[in-house]
């Protein structure tokens, strides 16, 4: 694994940030190519035809969030891995003295991969894996990708965590909680993400998933399961709303196939500006602006970002109105 004092240099660089100012986004989504090699019947992150982002634009986006004081940066899609030059998309993130993480499904990784990722500079990878066998809700299952985290293990200087969501179907339940103890033979981090729908609002949770959530945070010390619940989990599961100031578009920000900054991956369409025009302003203006689907989120990536200004500020805006066919605003109460 990379060196101790260099993930505590950069975490102290992200707390240092994060404290002593406001506008300035501690995490930027970035999505690399749309397209993905598998086809997972709950996701609407992906296509099977998107070319990747050209790199020259890539970079540009890169250099922007550096401009802006941006902490971090975590490649996604789609599946990243698909890209040619990822490598290069990371380092150029490292030299800008800023986290870069990504987002995988794996199935791409090999040695070769693995060891020019550690070139790179890549500080974390994220592996979703929903159940032990694949079927037609989710295809990232633990049989196809088992023998890449053995790889990852033996090979590999970043910090891995392994994802999984749990909501998909009652059936593969238990599925979960041996795809935590997996985590935990290859010394891997395991964190669990509840199901959301297409505006990243929870669906309800089985008393199966319940006793399953439970039983991965004993297996799992992570400190991920215990800060998502606190944040936010342990409402929702109980079928309540949370209190809290998104900061979405000013803290987190997520920058799509097209380059334009949205709120979420859930909540496309506004602000919808262009990364490379994006502002000290608009991040301000989204700073202090309420959210309508705050109460009932499921993202763990904002509440995450959010949390380090739970008590700055009042959200003084209102959610802008949206036509709903164009997708263009239509006022922005303030």
């Amino acid at each position: 694994m990379r060196s101790g004092m260099d993930r505590l240099q950069s975490s102290a660089r992200f707390v240092g940030r994060a404290v002593t100012s406001r506008y300035n986004p501690l995490l930027a989504q970035m999505v690399v190519t749309r397209r993905c090699n598998l086809s997972c019947g709950y996701c609407n992150e992906y296509d099977s035809v998107s070319p990747p982002l050209p790199l020259p634009q890539l970079l540009a986006q890169v250099d922007h969030l550096a401009e802006l004081k941006t902490a971090a940066i975590t490649c996604t899609g789609g599946e990243p891995l698909l890209h040619p030059d990822l490598a290069e998309v990371i380092h150029a993130v490292r030299k800008r003295r800023m986290i870069v993480t990504m987002i995988t499904n794996g199935f791409r990784l090999s040695r070769k991969r693995i060891e020019k990722l550690n070139e790179a500079g890549l500080q974390g990878m994220q592996i979703s894996i929903d159940n032990l066998e694949a079927d037609d809700v989710s295809m990232k299952s633990l049989e196809s990708v088992e023998s890449k985290l053995k790889l990852l293990a033996e090979h590999a200087d970043f910090e891995v965590n392994i994802n999984s969501v749990l909501g998909i179907s009652d059936e593969r339940t238990a599925d979960v909680v041996k795809i935590a103890e997996t985590a935990r033979k290859y010394g891997f981090f395991h964190s669990v993400g509840v199901l959301h729908d297409d505006t990243g609002s929870l669906k309800p949770l089985s008393p199966r998933q319940f006793q399953a959530y439970r039983t991965v945070t004993k297996i799992s010390a992570s400190s991920t399961h215990r800060l998502n619940y606190w944040l936010f989990q342990k409402n929702l599961m109980h079928g309540q709303p949370n209190d809290w100031k998104c900061r979405a578009g000013a803290r987190y920000l997520y920058i799509c196939e097209e380059g334009k900054v949205h709120w979420c991956s859930q909540r496309r369409g506004y602000p919808g500006t262009p990364l490379l025009d994006y502002t000290r302003e608009d991040i301000r203006r989204e700073f202090n602006t309420q959210k309508d689907c705050s109460p009932n989120c499921t993202l763990s990536c904002v509440h995450q970002m959010s949390m380090f200004d739970r008590w700055r500020g009042r959200q003084t805006l209102k959610e802008p109105a949206m036509d709903a066919l164009s997708g263009h605003v239509l006022r922005i109460d303030g």
